[in-house]
């Protein structure tokens, strides 16, 4: 029996997602240490420790202001390593979300190397110009990489000789449950109908242009948004009397929300950020008995607009009368059949099982190595391994 310590970008606390999804089911069964990036504080450099819930233990180093960036790594490293034999942990797995991480796990001993590829984050804005470079490091220790989506999956699959793509999944029960709640959360119950909702996190992924131009060629029509902004300046997000900015919501108040929806809708720019996204929100929408309205996401397109289980879009106008033939089959018992027959399919349950069964075989097949991994530099020099998650933050299509 084996732990998993996984690296981070996200903070467990945060929207919840893929991560959270997998990793829970890890914890039923054995320990999860889920280590983030860091913070900074005035006080001396410590580690912080708290329960994550199901077998979920969350690191979260604290350093102090003013340290040089190798110093950082190495009383991160120093903090990880201590915490580590604290907890006890001797056989585990290293199961990594972000590549910038490698530089604090070289000195390491793991029983595999897992890279769960959930978003092309060197895309993401604020990325960190040494992302790319560390993936490539990463993928050299890799034992198994799976990726969020078919598009990932198409972009990795020549980089490493063990790729599975595991789009993310859904938990059909949680969502479903909004097809018959009736009682409305208290900040939406005076937004008035037809309502258009979405959920997730708002940032650079998020096509303001066309919200905005939607929202301005029916005013009738009202736009729930939930969610944090984040990286992008909330000023310039588009204000009207018909949009309606509600903030985050926790994952188990989302069916409460969605349930008062008419249309689920997913604007999500056409950019570089956007082109391997695979969102979790699609199969959480349909689950809820929405019906959807996305732009032409490649994998949303090919998982879910090629079925006719949503509407795709890419303009103003044609998004308006997309949303105009979902309002006209939002209680089509055919469109929900067919909806329900599609995620039957699959579950979050069903998808950790399979990437469970991989991990397991990657495990018991491993070679032997000698020594930990060493870090190697673009040109292939060995050098000292220096890095911060801090730069690579962003959230999956959910993304």
């Amino acid at each position: 029996m084996y732990d998993l310590v996984c690296f981070s970008h996200l903070r467990w606390q945060f929207v919840f997602q893929r991560p959270q999804h997998l990793l829970t089911r890890f914890g039923r069964q054995r320990r999860v240490i889920y280590i983030e990036e860091p913070v900074w504080t005035s006080e001396p450099s410590h580690m912080e420790s708290h329960d994550g819930g199901v077998g979920v233990v969350v690191l979260t180093a604290a350093l102090q202001h003013g340290l040089a960036a190798d110093e950082a790594e190495r009383v991160q490293t120093a903090m990880i390593e201590a915490a580590l034999a604290e907890h006890g942990v001797r056989d585990y797995v290293l199961w990594f979300y972000t590549p910038m991480a490698v530089a604090l796990a070289h000195d390491l001993e793991p029983l595999a190397v897992v890279y769960d590829c959930m978003d092309e984050l060197s895309a993401f804005k604020d990325a960190s110009p040494e992302l790319m470079a560390r993936e490539r490091q990463l993928l050299t220790w890799a034992d198994v990489v799976f990726t969020g989506g078919h598009s990932l999956y198409e972009a990795k699959r020549d980089q490493h000789a063990n790729v599975h793509a595991f789009p993310s999944s859904v938990d059909v029960p949680h969502f479903a449950a909004a097809r018959g709640l009736q009682s409305e959360p208290r900040d939406m119950s005076d937004v008035p109908r037809p309502r258009f909702g979405f959920c997730g996190v708002i940032d650079e992924r998020l096509d303001i242009e066309l919200l905005e131009g939607v929202a301005a060629a029916r005013p009738d029509w009202h736009f729930v948004m939930i969610g944090p902004v984040v990286k992008i300046d909330e000023s310039s997000l588009p204000r009207r009397p018909n949009l309606h900015y509600l903030g985050p919501k926790d994952y188990s108040e989302l069916p409460r929300y969605v349930s008062g929806w008419d249309v689920a809708i997913m604007p999500f720019a056409l950019n570089a950020a956007t082109r391997f996204i695979s969102p979790t929100k699609t199969p959480e929408y349909l689950a809820a008995g929405k019906p959807v309205v996305s732009t032409p996401i490649a994998d949303v397109v090919r998982t879910y607009g090629d079925r006719g289980l949503c509407r795709i879009a890419d303009s103003v106008q044609s998004f308006v009368n997309a949303c105009e033939a979902a309002l006209e089959e939002r209680d089509s018992a055919e469109r929900l059949k067919k909806v329900d027959a599609f995620l039957a399919q699959g579950s979050w349950d069903a998808t950790w099982q399979k990437m469970a069964d991989v991990l397991d075989l990657a495990v018991r097949t491993r070679p032997k190595r000698s020594g930990t991994f060493l870090m190697r530099g673009v040109e292939g020099e060995a050098r000292p391994a220096v890095a911060s998650m801090r730069d690579t933050r962003a959230e999956e299509g959910s993304k």
